[in-house]
This record gives C-alpha cells, structure tokens and sequence, in this order.
C-alpha cells in the first residue's frame, strides 16, 4: 500500500505521481489518443466490463494514464474518493447537477455563485427542475426552513462569485445530510490549498473546480474537475460517462503541472492579495473591500475557522455617486491590471461587475459601483501606481487622462 504524504507541501509535489509508471520519467507522457487496440476479442469483452470505464485503457474520451495522474493527485489533495476530470469548469459544475436532479425536484442554490452556474440552474425549468436562490449570508437555521420534500441538492460556491460572501458549510452540510439533501460546492477560490469543503463537518458530496484557474495558474488551459465521495463518485462518473465528458491531453497535461507549484503560488497570492486589499480599503474613492480576509469583512470569522489562507481574487465597491463613464475611465486607465475575464494566472486582472442584474432584490440596492480584481506576481508598489492613475482618471468624471 502506498504510504500516506502528511504534509500538503510533500502532497503538491507527489500526488498522482509514479515515475515507475513512466519508464522513470518525472512527468507522465501526454497521451493524445482515441481508438484503444486490443489482444484479442477476450480483452476486449473485459475491457467493457467496468459501467464506469475505470479499470484499463477503453477509448480515449473516457481518460488516459495523463487524465487519470491529475484525477489522482487531485483527489488526494481534496481528500477524496475519486475524480473527474472535464473539458472547463463550467462543464464540471453542470455535469455534477446534472448527476442528481430529475424533473420535479426542487434544488437550492446560493445567490452569489458565478453567472454562468446560474444561467444553467435557470435552465433547468425546461427540464422540471425548480432552482430557489437562497442569501449567501443566511445561516444554517434559515437555510433548513427553504428544504422541501423535493428538495434534491443544495449548491453553494463560497466565497461567493464578485461579492465573496463565506458561508457555514459546516452546518449547512449538517442540516442537508440530516434531510437527506445532496450538497455540492464550488471550491475554486480557495482550491485545496486553503479550503477542502469534502472534509469541513460531515463534508459536501462532491467539490468542483474550474481547473482552468488557481490549479492551472498560467492563463493557457481550460479544464475543470469533479472530486467525489465514494458514494457520490459513481453517480458523477456515470453522469460524465453519459455526457460525453472529456478534457484534452494537453489541458490536462498543464494542470497536472500546475498541482506541483500551487502551494508556492497561493502563498504568494494570499501575500499580495490582502496587501493591495488593505491598500485599496485606505483610498478615499472605495467605500469597501469585499475580502473575507480582512478582520471587518462579514465573512471574516467564518474564513479564519474553515480556511487556512485567501486567494487574490475579491470585489471592490466605489464610492456611490461615480458613474459608469467614470469606472470605465478607471478601468481603461490602467496598464498593469488586464481587463479580463478568468483569474488565478500570475498576471493582475480587473473587470467591471453588476450584481444588480441577476442577484435577489435588495441584495445590491443603494451600493456604488463594483469592480472585481485579482492580484498577480507584479510588484505591489507597481500596481499600487497603476491603480492610482487608474483613481485619478476615476475622479476626473470620465474626463481622459494622459498617460
């Protein structure tokens, strides 16, 4: 039996990995490959044998010895059973909802999770699932009186999307495992490095990853990942399975290599992140930084109990009374932080948010104008400067500003 790695320093670098395996080589090769060839017609009967296609080499959209390594050092790093990997994350999160619900249940999602979760959520009307948005700050208590005898699964991604509220997974799992609700969590924030929702109280059923981020963490791959239970894995490896799900060899081959760096990089993230957020809490045009690491954030005492460390990703609310020409100023200002979707590259990142728009009412009423930043691996003082020009322009109304 393999012996257990104790440290999550040892785990980063060795998870998944047998050299052995590779002819001693430190990486595995990356397998691009589709059609499987058989000994004989005895093989080939046996290699269909497993419903969940995990037993040996099958046809190629149901893994390869690269998928499988990442799968594996994935799984050990959350603490699971099993994963899954999957083309983006979007795909991961869809295919893990899509393992549960069937027409006529109810499911309760929370109301700050990324907008493309919620558009699909949404969708599921056409398939005779009910999705309710619960507050991403209601407690556990609150949480329970939404369960109804359709209730199927309860999804929450915390901190949440652009306003980064943290939620009591703890006791949400609590009251959903006692009635029999099935709970999955978007953990892409804080990725195992800081957070692992499977083993935080009776644990979620299943952690989903928009790989393409912090476990990448280059900006050049798009994949996404499912870490199950052993009693959930079947259900979302079957889900998978029907789907057609599949990352390709390349995109798998670099978050696999991502996994060996993410502990240096999220201690590097965290530093820099919660630098520039006190910062930016001390401008006379922020009104207030949404980061759970910063003692007066909401979610701040939750964070210090179930996390070991912050991303550089939070939201940045202005001051009310600037308008939109003006933010677009700001943002149109500045060298340093990409205007971009996506996040958890080395790079800096900044891109206008409206939570107004999609949120429950009264969730944003009255608040100034948001944006959300991420931190990357340029120097503070560099992009303190960039983000003060940027603040100048904001000032001057939107007015242009020479470089």
């Amino acid at each position: 039996m393999k012996e257990p790695l104790a440290s999550p320093e040892t785990r980063y670098v060795h998870a998944g990995a047998d050299p052995r395996r590779q002819s001693g080589y430190v990486n595995p090769p990356v397998h691009h490959a589709s059609t499987v060839l058989y000994r004989d017609t005895a093989e080939m009967a046996a290699s269909q044998a497993d419903p969940l296609k995990r037993g040996g080499p099958v046809y190629g959209r149901f893994g390869t010895p690269t998928s499988r390594a990442f799968e594996e050092a994935l799984t050990e790093l959350e603490g699971g059973h099993a994963a899954v990997a999957t083309c983006s994350g979007l795909a991961a999160i869809t295919t893990a909802i899509l393992a549960y619900v069937r027409a006529g249940d109810h499911i309760l999602v929370s109301d700050s999770v990324y907008l493309p979760t919620r558009r699909f959520c949404d969708s599921l009307a056409a398939l005779g699932v009910e999705t309710e948005y619960y507050r991403p700050d209601a407690p556990a208590a609150a949480i329970e009186s939404l369960i109804r005898p359709g209730t199927r699964l309860l999804y929450l991604e915390s901190p949440g999307s652009t306003t980064f509220e943290v939620q009591d997974i703890p006791g949400i799992t609590a009251v959903c495992r006692a009635r029999g609700v099935v709970t999955l969590a978007d953990n892409t924030w804080a990725t195992p490095a800081f957070c692992r929702p499977l083993r935080l109280g009776a644990g979620v059923d299943a952690v989903v990853h928009s790989a393409t981020k912090y476990l990448t963490g280059h900006a050049d791959s798009i994949l996404g990942a499912i870490v199950c239970t052993e009693d959930s894995y079947p259900l979302v490896r079957g889900a998978a399975i029907r789907l057609g799900q599949c990352a390709g060899a390349d995109d798998v081959y670099l978050g696999l290599r991502g996994l060996r760096t993410l502990g240096v990089r999220l201690d590097r993230h965290h530093e820099q992140g919660l630098e520039l957020a006190r910062w930016l809490a001390g401008r006379e045009e922020v009104a207030a930084v949404l980061h759970p690491g910063l003692p007066g954030d909401p979610g701040h005492r939750l964070w210090r109990r179930d996390f070991t460390g912050a991303a550089a990703l939070f939201g940045v609310e202005l001051a009310r009374g600037f308008t939109k020409p003006a933010v677009d100023a700001l943002l149109d200002r500045l060298r340093l932080f990409g205007l971009g979707h996506s996040y958890g590259g080395y790079e800096s990142l900044v891109v206008p948010a409206d939570p107004v728009s999609h949120r429950l009412p009264g969730t944003w009423a009255g608040r100034g104008p948001l944006i959300r930043v991420h931190v990357g691996f340029e120097g503070l003082a560099d992009l303190r400067r960039d983000l003060a020009a940027g603040f100048e322009a904001l000032r001057s109304g939107g007015a242009p500003v020479e470089s």
